[in-house]
C-alpha cells in the first residue's frame, strides 16, 4: 500500500499585527510556536519567513538554501523580486536558520527511504507524511538540485501577498480599484500616478489580504540575454573580498584549532608526547577527542606546529588498502546477492543466464576537491552556543552540536555563512562538533580549520563502483533487453545514518551494510525505449566510508549507460546518433537536445578517428526532469588527455535565471571532466596516497575546452540545472577518447589503467 496520503490544498494565509505593528503573513500549517525567520521591525511590512519591506522600500529575500557557488541566492531573489514588482536594484538577500516555514519538501520526499523507517522508494514530491517530517525537523536542507521544486511556490505565495497590500494601500490613497494597479520596479502604478514602496509600506503593515493572495498570471520565466538586467546579487561582495565565509570570523578572544584525525574506517587515537609542543610560541594546550587531536594557539600557525611536534598516533582496525577495496568490489559484482531496484517486462525470461553483450566498467572512489576546506566557528556563552558554518542541512548540524554539548538544540544559534564550493562536502558536519568540544575545553571562542590534508583522510568520497552492463540485441538489431548489475557500498544510506541519527561515519556504514540501495543507483534506468529490463544494486562491505557528491550516482551511472550505448552501436554497426533517436521514441524532450547538439557540435559520426563523442542523459521524469545532450572533441597526446570542446543542449524546463543556469551546466562540464579525468583518491597502509589539490590532476584554466551551451525553449516545470553536466561530461569525454584512440576506456579517471 502507497504511504503517500492527498495533496494538502493551498494553504490559507494568517494575518495578524507583529512587533511595531508590521504586519506578519503566516501560514496556517506551521508547527505551533515557530517564530518568524525574517522579523519584522516597526513601520515593515514582512511576509512570514521569505520577504520583509524596509520603510525604506529595501526588499530581503529569506535565503534557507547554502549558496556554494551555485546561484540559488540569486535565484530565489529573482523570483521574489518578479512576483513583488521589486526593483533590483533595490533586493537584498538575508540567509535564515532552518525554519519550518522553507523547509525542503521536495528532498525529504526524494530520500524518504533515509527517514522514514521500513520504506523503501520514493514519496510524492508534497505529500502529507513528507511535508509534516520537514517542517517538525526543520529540515531545510539544499541538495539534489531541489531548491525551485522546494521553494518557488511558497515565495511566490509569499510575495504575492506582500505585493497585494501594497497595491490596496495606494488604491485606497488614490480611491480606486486595487486591482487596477500595477505593481512595477519597486513602485505601485495607476493612470499615471505613482507610489514608491517606501511610502506605502506603514500603511500597507495596517491592512488585510485577501485569502490567498492572487499570484502573477504567470511566474517568471527568462530568456536569453534577460537575465543580464539581473546581475548575480552576491558576486560584488565576492569581488571585494567583504563576503564572509566561515574561516573570515573573527570574535573577541578568539582562539584557532588545528586538529589531527583517525584514517577512514574503525579507528581511535592512540598515543602521543604532548611535552614537543610545549616550546611552540603561542600554543595553549591540546584537546583530544575519540578519534582525533586538536592543539589551540593564539593563531593558527602556532597551533599546525604544535600538532606537528606531537605527531599523535591512531588505532587501526582494518587499515585501507585500495587493492581490498577493489576485490571486495570485484568479488561482490561476481557473487554477491544482487537486490532488484528496477525491473521492466520478461526481465527473467529475456535476461536470465549468459547475456550475449556484456561490459564491464568501474568508478574509482573520489575526492569533492573544493576550494574551500572544512571550517567553523564557535562561541559559547550565556548557555547557548552560536555557530558560524556553511551546512547543506544545518538543523542536522545544529541537533548534533546540541547533543555533544548536552544541550537543547534550541540553544544552538547557528549563523548561515556561504561555502567556498562544496559539491555535497557540507552535507557532514562533524567539523562543527569537534569545534563545539574544542570550544567548550577551553572556555573561549574557537576556530577550527581542517586544512587539506585533513580533508583527505577524513573527508568522505564519493564512493566506488564496478558495473557490469549486459544486453540482447534482436535480429532486426533493436534493443531487446537491458540489465545492470552495480556493486556499491550503501552510500546514502550511510548518509541517512549520519544525517538523521547521529552516527558517525564508521558506525553509520556498520549499520547501513547490506542494505539495497535505490539512491546509490539513480540514473541506472536508461532513458531508451527497452522492452525488458533489470537493475540491481548489490551492496559491497568495502570499509571504506563514503558520501555523495555533485551529480549523485548520476555521475557514474550515466557513465556506465552512454558507454555501453556506444558500444552497442558499435557491436551492431549503428552510427551512435541515429541508434540512439531511434531508442528515444518516448522521450521527445531527450530526443530534442540530441538534433539539437548535433548541430551545435558539428557532429559528423564520431567515426575515422575524428575525435567526436557523443552523449546524453535525463534526471528525473520525462514530463517535469531535466535532459542534457553533449557533443565532445577529445585527443590523447604527451600531456595526457586533453578536451578540446564540447558543446551542450539542454532541456531544464522553463529557465528562471537563464545566465545562473549557463554557469551551472558550464560548472557541470568542467566539475565532471575533473572527475574524467582526476579527482580519484587511492589507499595505502589506511590513508591516502595524495593530499593535495595538485596530485588530483584535476583541469586548470588552461587544460578547460572552448564550451557552448544552449537551452530548449520549454514549457516543462523548472528543473534544476546544477546535476546536469556533470552526469554528461565523463561518457561523452570517455566516447570521444574511444573515437580519437580506437580504445575503449571504462574505467574512470580515464586513461588511469593504460
Amino acid at each position: 500500500m502507497a504511504l503517500t496520503l492527498p495533496r494538502i490544498d493551498r494553504r490559507r494565509l494568517l494575518v495578524g499585527a507583529g512587533a511595531g505593528g508590521a504586519l506578519l503573513v503566516g501560514w496556517a500549517l506551521l508547527p505551533r510556536g515557530e517564530a518568524p525567520v525574517l522579523a519584522a521591525g516597526p513601520g515593515e511590512l514582512a511576509a512570514e519567513g521569505w520577504v520583509r519591506i524596509g520603510r525604506d522600500g529595501m526588499v530581503s529575500v529569506a535565503v534557507p538554501a547554502l549558496e556554494m557557488g551555485q546561484g540559488v541566492a540569486t535565484v530565489l531573489a529573482r523570483i521574489a523580486a518578479h512576483e513583488l514588482g521589486a526593483d533590483w536594484r533595490r533586493v537584498a538577500l538575508a540567509p535564515v536558520p532552518p525554519s519550518a516555514a522553507q523547509a525542503n519538501v521536495a528532498l525529504a520526499a526524494a530520500w524518504a527511504e533515509l527517514w522514514l523507517p521500513g520504506y523503501s522508494g520514493e514519496l510524492e514530491g508534497d505529500s502529507r507524511i513528507a511535508r509534516h517530517w520537514a517542517e517538525g525537523h526543520r529540515f531545510t536542507a539544499t541538495a539534489a538540485g531541489t531548491a525551485l521544486a522546494a521553494w518557488e511556490a511558497p515565495l511566490r505565495e509569499a510575495a504575492a501577498a506582500a505585493r497585494t497590500l501594497l497595491a490596496m494601500e495606494a488604491a485606497a490613497r488614490w480611491g480606486a480599484d486595487w486591482q487596477a494597479c500595477e505593481v512595477k520596479d519597486g513602485a505601485v502604478l495607476l493612470h499615471g500616478q505613482r507610489l514608491p514602496f517606501a511610502r506605502l509600506v506603514a500603511g500597507a503593515a495596517k491592512r488585510n489580504p485577501p485569502s490567498p493572495a492572487p499570484l502573477r498570471p504567470e511566474p517568471l520565466r527568462d530568456h536569453a540575454g534577460g537575465s543580464a538586467m539581473f546581475p548575480r546579487l552576491d558576486l560584488p561582495a565576492q569581488v571585494d573580498g567583504s563576503l564572509q565565509f566561515a574561516g573570515d570570523i573573527r570574535l573577541p578572544g578568539m582562539v584557532y584549532a588545528a586538529i589531527r584525525q583517525a584514517p577512514p574506517g574503525e579507528a581511535a587515537l592512540g598515543s602521543y608526547d604532548p611535552a614537543p609542543a610545549r616550546s611552540i610560541p603561542g600554543f595553549l594546550r591540546l584537546v583530544p577527542g575519540p578519534d582525533w587531536l586538536a592543539a589551540v594557539g593564539e593563531t593558527s600557525w602556532a597551533a599546525e606546529r604544535a600538532l606537528s611536534a606531537v605527531a599523535p598516533r591512531f588505532k587501526v582496525h582494518a587499515p585501507l588498502d585500495s587493492v581490498k577495496i577493489e576485490t571486495a568490489l570485484d568479488a561482490a559484482l561476481r557473487s554477491g546477492k544482487g537486490q532488484r531496484v528496477a525491473t521492466l517486462g520478461d526481465a527473467d525470461g529475456v535476461l536470465g543466464g549468459t547475456l550475449p553483450i556484456t561490459r564491464r566498467y568501474e568508478v574509482a572512489p573520489a575526492t569533492h576537491a573544493m576550494l574551500e576546506c572544512a571550517s567553523a566557528t564557535v562561541r559559547l556563552r550565556d548557555g547557548r552556543a552560536e555557530l558560524w558554518l556553511a551546512a547543506q542541512a544545518p538543523e542536522a548540524a545544529r541537533v548534533a552540536v546540541a547533543g555533544a554539548l548536552g544541550m537543547a538544540a534550541e540553544d544552538v544559534l547557528l549563523y548561515p555563512v556561504p561555502a567556498g564550493g562544496s559539491f555535497d562536502r557540507r552535507l557532514d558536519h562533524a567539523h562543527a562538533v569537534q569545534a563545539a568540544l574544542i570550544a567548550k575545553a577551553m572556555g573561549r571562542p574557537v576556530q577550527l580549520v581542517w586544512g587539506r590534508w585533513q580533508e583527505a583522510v577524513a573527508g568522505l568520497p564519493r564512493p566506488p563502483v564496478m558495473a557490469q552492463l549486459g544486453a540482447r540485441l534482436a535480429p532486426s538489431g533493436e534493443l531487446y533487453g537491458w540489465k545492470a548489475r552495480i556493486a556499491a557500498p550503501p552510500s546514502w544510506h550511510e548518509l541517512g545514518r549520519r544525517l538523521f541519527h547521529g552516527e558517525g561515519p564508521a558506525k553509520a556504514m556498520q549499520a547501513a551494510a547490506g542494505s539495497a540501495d535505490r539512491l546509490v543507483v539513480a540514473g541506472a534506468m536508461p532513458p531508451y525505449a527497452v522492452p525488458n529490463l533489470l537493475v540491481e544494486h548489490v551492496p559491497a562491505d568495502l570499509g571504506l566510508p563514503t558520501g555523495p557528491m555533485r551529480g549523485g550516482a548520476h555521475g557514474y551511472t550515466a557513465f556506465f549507460t552512454e558507454s555501453f550505448i556506444d558500444e552497442l552501436a558499435e557491436a551492431g554497426r549503428h552510427e551512435p546518433l541515429s541508434f540512439r533517436m531511434a531508442l528515444l521514441g518516448d522521450d521527445p524532450r531527450l530526443a530534442q537536445c540530441l538534433q539539437r547538439v548535433s548541430g551545435l557540435g558539428g557532429w559528423n559520426g564520431g567515426g575515422d578517428r575524428s575525435g567526436q563523442g557523443i552523449a546524453c542523459h535525463r534526471i528525473g521524469s520525462r514530463a517535469a526532469g531535466g535532459c542534457i545532450a553533449a557533443v565532445a572533441i577529445a585527443r590523447r597526446d604527451e600531456r595526457g588527455l586533453v578536451v578540446e570542446r564540447i558543446a551542450a543542449v539542454a532541456d531544464i524546463g522553463q529557465i528562471v535565471h537563464h545566465d545562473v543556469a549557463r554557469q551551472q551546466i558550464e560548472g557541470g562540464l568542467i566539475f565532471g571532466i575533473g572527475l574524467a579525468i582526476g579527482s580519484a583518491l587511492t589507499y595505502a597502509n589506511g590513508l591516502p596516497t595524495s593530499g593535495r589539490l595538485a596530485d588530483l590532476n584535476l583541469p586548470r584554466l588552461a587544460d578547460c575546452p572552448e564550451i557552448a551551451v544552449e537551452f530548449i525553449d520549454s514549457s516543462a516545470p523548472p528543473f534544476d540545472p546544477g546535476e546536469l553536466g556533470v552526469a554528461v561530461a565523463a561518457p561523452v569525454v570517455a566516447n570521444a577518447l574511444a573515437s580519437a584512440t580506437g580504445l575503449r576506456f571504462r574505467k574512470l579517471p580515464l586513461v588511469s589503467d593504460a
